[in-house]
């Protein structure tokens, strides 16, 4: 059976899955449940990526001190390549990370560094948890310098450590990581799965956090027998589709604004949002200046399930004030949109505890 769908469908699937549309959820794990995915990036213009993604979803009551103590006290989330997940994740990703690399190259540097292996998780084991800093580099094997790592080699075996399920990152120490043995992070007695029904059910995860999804490995994370077929109005593509998702089609929670950090999940699959939202996301932050129409790292506005302009907006910390450069908007906006904009700024700055600048 495949589904067909009108675009504001495919928009209310998604808005929902995101936990974008006015049910909002009520704290960090059933956010992280949902969405699988939450971004960790350090550009602050507002706030740092995984507090905004948060509390467009939260709310004013959302606290950075909730996703820290469900990182590093309650150990529901965990943090891996960039992003923090929600543990029930981590059983499904294990036989793949066991099974890592599959690379020749990783592979064969991975064998020249043994001795080097070896010092790092010895090291965590006796004196752990640990910042980069303080393990020693005794790689035998250097890897030349790519543009995100330098020389040190430490970095890098402790990425590759972690991918293999070895070691963890235990917590940070502001932007830094501290790392341990994985024995002594992760929760212990998780439920094991062969590779085929753990990547199959990782698949199905993906897609309940999509809710609509280009099949793609790496793009959405769910395959061609995810879910169900679904083709959208106006679109070439068969995408996958959350059954649930569409048995929910008949609820209206109604819409709201939020404002989305550029590297929001929602936001990743670009083809997706051009096809479905009908939007052009391009972002500026590596574009010179001259050449930035909306700003170095402005936010899409989201009323509801359409993209209507962007938000470019930054905190200024010495003056304790959040300042509006411009809210572009991709079409006059109606009176009361207009509104809710205003009112979802003024939030903003509630929560962010700085006052509002008065417009230049």
């Amino acid at each position: 059976m495949t589904h067909q769908l009108t675009r504001d469908e495919a928009r209310r699937i998604i808005v929902r899955a995101q936990l974008l549309d006015a049910d909002r959820p009520g704290d960090v794990v059933e956010v992280a449940e949902q969405i699988c995915w939450i971004k960790i990036d350090p550009t602050a213009t507002i706030a740092p990526c995984e507090d905004t993604e948060l509390w467009s979803r939260i709310g004013w009551s959302y606290e950075p001190g909730q996703l820290k103590k469900a990182v590093e006290i309650d150990r529901l989330l965990f943090e891996f390549d960039g992003a923090f997940r929600p543990i029930s994740l981590l059983p499904l990703m294990l036989p793949k990370m066991r099974t890592w690399p599959t690379r020749e190259s990783t592979k064969q540097w991975l064998e020249a560094n043994d001795a080097f292996r070896s010092d790092v998780i010895a090291r965590l084991r006796a004196e752990g948890p640990l910042l980069t800093s303080d393990i020693p580099d005794t790689a035998q094997v250097s890897r030349a310098p790519d543009g995100w790592s330098g020389s040190n080699q430490v970095p890098i075996m402790l990425d590759f450590l972690v991918r293999q399920g070895v070691v963890a990152v235990a917590g940070r120490h502001g932007r830094h990581k501290r790392w341990d043995l994985a024995e002594r992070v992760y929760p212990q007695n998780l439920p094991e799965y062969d590779a085929d029904e753990a990547a199959h059910l990782l698949e199905e995860r993906w897609l309940r956090a999509s809710g609509l999804a280009r099949p793609h490995w790496y793009w959405s994370g769910v395959g061609k027998t995810s879910g169900e077929a679904a083709v959208v109005e106006g679109s070439k593509n068969t995408f996958r589709v959350d059954p649930e998702a569409i048995a929910a089609l008949e609820q209206d929670d109604g819409g709201r604004v939020a404002f989305l950090s550029p590297y929001d999940g929602m936001l990743f699959d670009r083809k997706r949002l051009e096809e479905v939202f009908e939007f052009t996301y391009v972002l500026e932050q590596f574009k010179k200046k001259a050449d930035r129409v909306y700003g170095f790292f402005a936010h899409p506005i989201l009323i509801g399930d359409r993209f209507v302009g962007m938000l470019d907006a930054e905190v200024d910390r010495e003056r304790g004030e959040l300042r509006v450069n411009a809210v572009h908007e991709f079409m006059p906006l109606e009176p009361e949109e207009d509104e809710m904009v205003r009112a979802e700024i003024a939030e903003l700055a509630d929560w962010l505890g700085v006052g509002l600048a008065e417009p230049r």
